[in-house]
């Protein structure tokens, strides 16, 4: 047998250990490559998407790159940890320290490189239907799979490169270890190390408080508050593990009536010895796994954004003239020209704005007539407006503007025509979009409108006027290639001022709304697929630490039978060793999420009064079902091997 004959071997012998590590790492793989394919893909010619989708995919890769490597040099200790004893034996037999280095190295590349070729071979594979999802979201006419060398390079290149440097810092680790310290083993060599109570006071502290801000950040939200309350997360779960948990079992074993009963002697026993071994992994399970519910959190808050997007935008195109636009009749036919080459049946509203002093605010006020919007009412299916003379509605420019209107306004003078108006509320439909909009707008009686004969003080008759194009489009979603020049130039001149400087106001909903659904549709599919890698990752901690400890929990097992346990109630012990290894890390990763996504909540209310609280608890259910799924897998595994 050659020595890389005995390289290989070792690694088939050891695959039990390494077959949640390599699934992972094959899956890392896969969605690399899979990314990368969209990065480079050739038909994406509109340079936002094709920006969209490199940036999106870029900032995926990095994260995975990151997060990979640290995943690996985690694993690969934890591996090498579990075969101390078998390392010692090697070079007990004489092999030399250089050997058993090259060894480690050639292992630790064998699955490197069926790592990247099996994740290569099954992203390729997946790459068609990744393609189909893009193409629907893009509403792109065409997005073929395509054979290029790029994909393949980038891919091989980076998780050939961390496994190299996986495979040399895992030399280093051994390099430093004493062959009695590597014939001891790993179970041998662990101290019983005891819980510090000041430590574990200050842990349940840390997280109370990171709760407490998360409360306030409600009420007045800053950056430094945000901050603080992940630093004081961090810190709180890490010594909530090493030392909290253990106090507060300290207490329980106290209680005799808890404690000494039944098999809970045991379990209590085992727990203890099992945090203290473990607390890092629990520390390091319980911030992927929250990195996780947050990633597929923030981008599902997306789509409730979405959702109602069309409901604050309900006019599928708006055009609104100035007095002095040229370029309005121009603007108007091409619109209409564009609307029927895509084939779109549409309606179009045209509102003659007039303006007045407000003799309550002395502000300038826009004035609408209320039968042209019933017309428009009746395209959008709203109900329609019976205002008596006299009688006026503010027009809303966002949600918030609901029920927004005080009580000393509810009177007033439009002062150039002597006309009186009653202000009976706020109209409880958005029709207009708010940056359209410069003045605060009333929708009054044709009677009333009809009044209005006398220009603003200081200007001409035209000059106190606005028209308003309203264009309804059943099909709202395919008007995206209408108007592309007019939202280029509003693009151009606006950026993100608010201050237009140009005769005319555009916007395209579906247009906006294309950008948006297509951006934030692949952020979700994004962050699904890097949180699919870090819940897996989270997973594979478990499952190894748990067949590293295998062995000594056979013996334990083993011992436990002799002394007359029977397999039923060896299940039982089984069961309350692994809920807590299982499901503390998760629990505790599901309560900073709730705490984060109350935060979140409260961020999109202050930005665009959208509610978020279904998609988070349907996130937060579907990761239920998952880890339960995959601790019911993991728990048949273990027990058929303990009972073998």
């Amino acid at each position: 047998m050659t020595f890389q004959q005995f390289a290989y071997h070792n690694v088939i012998r050891n695959s039990r250990i390494y077959a949640a590590f390599f699934m992972a790492s094959i899956f890392s793989v896969m969605v690399f490559f899979v990314y990368s394919m969209l990065m480079f893909h050739p038909n994406i010619e509109d340079q936002f998407l094709r920006d969209v989708a490199f940036g999106g995919m870029l900032v995926a890769q990095v994260i995975l790159i990151v997060f990979t490597l640290f995943f690996l040099f985690y694993s690969m200790s934890a591996f090498l940890q579990a075969r101390l004893h078998e390392f010692g034996i090697l070079l007990n037999l004489g092999m030399e320290r250089q050997q058993l280095n090259r060894l480690i190295f050639l292992e630790t590349m064998i699955l490197g490189f069926i790592s990247i070729t099996v994740g290569i071979f099954f992203g390729f594979s997946f790459s068609k239907f990744f393609f189909m999802v893009i193409r629907e979201l893009f509403l792109l006419d065409s997005l073929p799979l395509y054979l290029s060398w790029k994909p393949f390079a980038l891919t091989i290149i980076v998780f050939l490169s961390l496994f190299i440097i996986i495979s040399i810092s895992s030399v280093v680790f051994i390099r430093k270890k004493e062959i009695i310290q590597l014939l001891k083993g790993y179970g041998q060599q662990n101290e019983q190390v005891s819980y510090k109570k000041g430590k574990a006071v200050l842990g349940i502290f840390l997280l109370v408080a990171a709760y407490g801000l998360v409360i306030l950040s409600v009420f007045h939200m800053n950056i430094f508050t945000s901050l603080l309350i992940v630093l004081l997360a961090f810190v709180g779960t890490y010594f909530f593990y090493t030392d909290s948990i253990l106090y507060v079992l300290s207490i329980l074993r106290k209680k005799k009536s808890l404690y000494w009963h039944s098999f809970r002697l045991i379990a209590f026993a085992e727990a203890s010895i099992k945090i203290r071994e473990n607390a890092r992994m629990f520390f390091v399970v319980t911030i992927v796994s929250t990195i996780a519910f947050l990633s597929v959190g923030v981008v599902t808050s997306f789509t409730s954004f979405t959702a109602q997007y069309r409901e604050l935008n309900p006019v599928s195109i708006f055009y609104s003239s100035d007095w002095d636009n040229p370029f309005e009749k121009e603007h108007i036919m091409n619109l209409s020209r564009e609307l029927q080459r895509e084939g779109l049946s549409y309606e179009l509203v045209k509102f003659n704005v007039k303006k007045q002093t407000s003799s309550n605010s002395q502000e300038v006020v826009n004035l609408i007539k209320e039968s042209e919007v019933n017309s428009l009412a009746v395209a959008l299916k709203i109900p329609l407006i019976d205002l008596s003379q006299g009688e006026a509605l503010l027009v809303s420019n966002t949600q918030a503007d609901f029920g927004n209107i005080r009580k000393e306004e509810e009177q007033t003078v439009l002062e150039e025509s002597s006309v009186p108006i009653q202000i009976q509320g706020v109209y409880k439909h958005l029709i207009f979009p708010s940056l359209a909009i410069k003045n605060r707008s009333f929708i009054i009686s044709d009677e009333d409108f009809n009044l209005i004969t006398e220009p603003l003080f200081g200007f001409g008759i035209k000059q106190s006027s606005t028209t308003f194009f309203a264009f309804h489009v059943p099909e709202w979603l395919r008007t995206k290639d209408v108007g592309t020049d007019l939202d280029k130039i509003m693009t151009a001149t606006m950026g993100t001022s608010e201050v237009n400087p140009n005769p005319f106001y555009f916007v395209n909903p579906g247009l906006n709304y294309s950008i948006i659904r297509a951006t934030f549709a692949l952020l979700l599919f994004t962050g699904l697929l890097v949180a699919a890698v870090l819940l897996l990752a989270a997973g594979s901690f478990v499952y190894f630490k748990l067949y590293t400890d295998l062995e000594r929990d056979k013996k334990q097992y083993d011992v436990l039978r002799r002394m007359g346990v029977t397999d039923q109630e060896l299940v039982k012990i089984v069961n309350r060793q692994l809920v807590p290894q299982f499901f503390l890390p998760w629990g505790l990763a599901m309560i900073h999420s709730t705490f984060s996504f109350i935060f979140l909540q409260a961020f999109w209310v202050d930005l665009a009064a959208v509610s978020i609280a279904m998609e988070m608890l349907l996130v937060l259910l579907a990761f239920t079902v998952i880890q339960v799924s995959y601790f019911y897998l993991i728990r048949w595994r273990y027990i058929a091997h303990i009972q073998d």
